[in-house]
């Protein structure tokens, strides 16, 4: 547990485990805490940073505008402080935009890329339906909401109704860890404001990473669609389409997420020989 100054802000990173350095990028206003179940199935084989991106957990939450550009930059300074030259990354869902811009504007910080239940953003995308919409991106209802309601709101978004009935004490679980460090209303708009104005799909073959794109085929809030056009405009890029999962795919899904993830970076490590 520690922070580190990178250009203006503090940002709050933990680092467990040793090898190569696999980074995990946490979606819109979720702070690190809530990869409590991801980072184990990969420290074990991989140093794994997770770290809160600004507006939220316990990195500084400065006012807006936040932009990928910017953020995609506390990621990229953040590894130059703690002497990482490059990294293995895994972005889901908010967090897969902020990859795309780390791999486009700082490739050579890039071994590998996983994004996850994400969009290229633009007119390209296709967007949620209105009731999603209105969850991302309607900052009036937000703030009259407090977070413990927007979080509840949020459930029918990232799971299944099967998933949601048989896993009460998990989704508990999480919604404490979550409201430890509840995001302000500044860092939820400022996010919010950066997510809306992804925009890809043209610097998409730019990539020379080698990348997968994984979702779930019942995602309400990234429709699945999304993942293939990610899937058609990047170069030596991997699609995995997870069936009867959602938006967290990678709880929901879990060993099959992890499963995946793990061969992907055991094919694209160091000392992989062909």
């Amino acid at each position: 547990m520690a922070v580190a100054k990178v250009g203006d802000i503090n940002i709050y990173y933990e680092i467990h485990g040793k090898g190569e350095p696999l980074v995990l990028i946490m979606g819109i206003t979720f702070h690190s805490g809530l990869w409590f179940r991801t980072i184990p199935a990969f420290s074990s084989s991989y140093q794994v940073i997770t770290f809160d991106n600004r507006g939220c957990g316990r990195s500084d939450k400065p006012n807006p505008p936040y932009t990928m550009e910017m953020m995609s930059g506390d990621i990229a300074g953040l590894l130059n402080t703690i002497g990482i030259e490059s990294a293995h990354v895994f972005g889901i869902s908010m967090g897969g935009g902020i990859a795309q811009y780390l791999a486009l504007n700082y490739p050579q910080k890039i071994k590998s890329l996983i994004l996850g239940g994400t969009s290229c953003g633009g007119s390209h995308s296709i967007l949620p339906n209105p009731e999603a919409m209105a969850w991302l991106f309607d900052m009036e209802l937000r703030q009259k909401q407090t977070p413990e309601e927007r979080a509840k709101e949020m459930l029918p978004f990232m799971y299944s109704v099967e998933f949601i009935k048989n896993n009460l004490g998990l989704l508990q679980q999480m919604g404490a860890i979550s409201m430890q460090y509840a995001a302000p209303i500044q860092g939820v708009m400022g996010q919010a404001a950066a997510l809306k104005n992804v925009n890809t799909y043209e610097r998409l073959p730019e990539i020379k990473a080698p990348t997968l794109v994984l979702a779930g085929n019942a995602d309400r809030l990234c429709p699945v669609e999304n993942s293939r056009i990610l899937a058609s405009r990047i170069p030596n890029c991997e699609l995995v389409i997870l069936k009867n999962a959602g938006h967290g795919f990678n709880i929901e899904a879990e060993e099959e997420t992890n499963r995946i993830i793990l061969d992907f970076l055991r094919r694209h490590g160091d000392n992989h020989q062909v």
